[in-house]
Parts: C-alpha cells; structure tokens; sequence
C-alpha cells in the first residue's frame, strides 16, 4: 500500500518544525492518513545528525524501490535544512512521485538571496518548480515564491495550534510577567527586548522578563547582568508540555520581537491561551495580529517603540484583557486544528489520498 511519507526534525527536538509535527500527531493527522514521518535531524553530535539523516535516506529509498511511496511532503526549513531534504525531493522526480515542499524558515529569503551564488538558487529554483505543491505559512511568503519560481500551485496553509478548552481566570495572571519563547539570539530579538526591560524596569518594579528557549542563554545573561535586570530576568530553558503551559497561564504579555519569522507557533500558542502580543511585521506575522487588534507591531530593532508597547500593555489591564481575548476569537477562526487540518485534507485529496 502507498503511503505519504512525510519528512522533518525529530519531534523531541525543540523548534518549530517539531512543535507543527506535534500537532499534527495530536489531532490525529498521521494516524487518520497512515503517514510515515521520517525524522532527518536531531539534535546531538555531527555523527548522530549524520546518522539520522543517512537512515532516512535509506528507508526512503527502500521504500521506493518497493512501489511503497505514494507521496512526499518535506517540511522545509534555510540553509542545511533545504540541502538536507533536496536528494529526497530529485529522488521522488526520479521515481515520478508526486511531493510537497512545505516551507517554515523564516530566513529562506535571505539565504536564497544573500547567501546563495547563481548555481545555488539555480538548484533551489529548480525543485521550487518541479514539485507538485509548494505550501507556505503566509501570503506574503506566497508572494516572493511567486517572484522565484514558475509554480503555479502555491498554498497558504496555517500552522495549526490545539485550542485549551479551559483558561485560567485573567486575575490569576501575574500582574507584570511578560513571555517570550523561542530560540534566544540576535534573530529573534533577545537584545533588543533585554534593552527594552531594562527602560520598562523603572517604572515596573514588579517586572518579570520571563525567556524560554535555547541558544545564547550564557550571552543573554551577560547583557542582562550589564542593564542591571539580574531581579527581573528569569531564563526558563527550553520549556515544553505542561511547563509551557503554566508559563502561558502566569503571563500578562507575550512578545517576539524577531527579524524574520515564518509563522510563529509561539505565537499561536500565546493567543490561543488568551494573551496579547507585541511582536514584528516580519513573515506570517501579521497574518495571525492585526496593529492594535490582537497586539502590537514594532519596526524590528525599534527598542523604544517595543517598551513602549510593552508598557501601554503592562499599565492598560482592560486593553490587554481586550487584546487576548481578540487574538483567541482569530485563532479559534483561523488556526486551530479544526480550521486548518482540513485544508491539508483537501490537498491530499487533489494528490490522491483519503483517509484510511
């Protein structure tokens, strides 16, 4: 029997990627189609990514060879994670399979652009052309692949978020928390909202600059030791299941100041749990927050309008209240599971699979 193979990072892994793959299991996804998840990373050494990638080669192609494959769909992300899933994609042209090029990275435009020389996004142009569907998380991401390649079957699909049915009364929140959770570094903004604190602090005694995430934790540290935030700053590591939850239960404001974004499941997550957001216009960002809607947009880098926002937000109790409460109406409407699924439903159909 023919089945979809799907390939992305090891879902124990933290990023993006992993926490879609997440939802998908969870709302039941791979088990209605049978889908076969291939992991092609992981964390750990050089040799255990190496290893992991080569297996899943192997499998694929053995399943090829086979007739077992009926369809790819390779989550995608910038730089190794393209190279990566490129063999798997010229494998299933080879073997005349129909794929799916399922784009997440939130940098893909500036590596095809600046760090990629005429052969490189000749490369990348070409399997941009030849799949069968290309999805995207937004449509402004639909507009520059639109300006790359040739395909004319291009899709917006929504990352999906699971909807908590139950959320913790507003007053239960802590008055002057506020969330961010995502990779610290440059990239997503961690400097500028340290800087960003550290002008809120005066004026919010009580202030808690809650980061979850992994990547510069040491470096973090340091420059918030620098601004004198060693009282308000908490570096949660990498927080997951119910950890996250209590985190997005206690938070007052969540806020992703980043440079480049595909669409953020922390964000979705946030909204889901009824929190306003300050965040960047950047990606699929303003597709999920609407300026002064479900939150606020910032210039990224602009650190004077970031505390600001985070301020008005910290000061104003019914504005942020108001604010969750629209961001959770436009994931309900939008992005949860039930609103999103259905769609990628609909393109497995076009490409010939129904549930089992």
């Amino acid at each position: 029997m023919k089945k979809i193979i799907m390939l992305g990072t090891g879902l124990d892994t933290p990023g993006g990627i992993a926490a879609v793959m997440r939802v998908y299991e969870e709302a039941g996804l791979m088990r209605r189609y049978g889908i076969r998840y291939l992991a092609t990373h992981r964390d750990g050494s050089k040799w255990a990514k190496l290893g992991v990638m080569l297996r899943a080669y192997l499998d694929f192609f053995g399943m090829l060879l086979t007739g077992r494959v009926g369809l790819l769909h390779a989550h995608v992300a910038s730089r190794a994670s393209f190279w990566r899933k490129a063999g798997f994609f010229l494998l299933a042209f080879l073997f005349r399979i129909p794929s799916v090029l399922h784009l997440h990275g939130g940098e893909f435009a500036v590596f095809y652009g600046r760090e990629c020389g005429p052969w490189r996004r000749a490369a990348i142009r070409f399997i941009y052309d030849r799949v069968s569907r290309v999805v995207v998380l937004s449509h402004g991401w639909k507009q520059w692949v639109q300006s790359i390649s040739r395909n004319h079957h291009i899709e917006v699909i929504y990352n999906p978020v699971l909807m908590p049915a139950v959320l913790p009364a507003w007053e239960q929140r802590r008055p002057a928390a506020v969330l961010a959770l995502g990779r610290l570094c440059r990239g997503k903004g961690s400097y500028d909202l340290l800087q960003a604190a550290a002008a809120l602090a005066p004026q919010q005694p009580a202030l808690e600059l809650r980061l979850g995430g992994d990547g510069e934790l040491d470096a973090v540290a340091a420059r918030a030791a620098e601004l004198q935030l060693d009282d308000q700053l908490q570096l949660l590591g990498w927080v997951s299941g119910q950890d996250k939850v209590a985190q997005l239960a206690q938070a007052r404001v969540f806020v992703l100041p980043s440079y480049n974004e595909g669409l953020p499941m922390s964000i979705l997550e946030a909204m889901a749990y009824g929190l306003p957001v300050v965040s960047t216009p950047v990606g699929g960002i303003p597709d999920a927050i609407a300026e002064g809607v479900e939150g606020f947009l910032v210039p990224p880098g602009d650190v004077a309008a970031l505390a600001e926002r985070l301020s008005r937000l910290l000061q104003d109790d019914a504005l942020a209240q108001a604010m969750g409460a629209a961001g959770r109406r436009k994931v309900a409407a939008l992005f949860a599971t039930e609103a999103v699924l259905p769609r990628m439903e609909k393109m497995y159909a076009e490409l010939g699979f129904k549930p089992q």
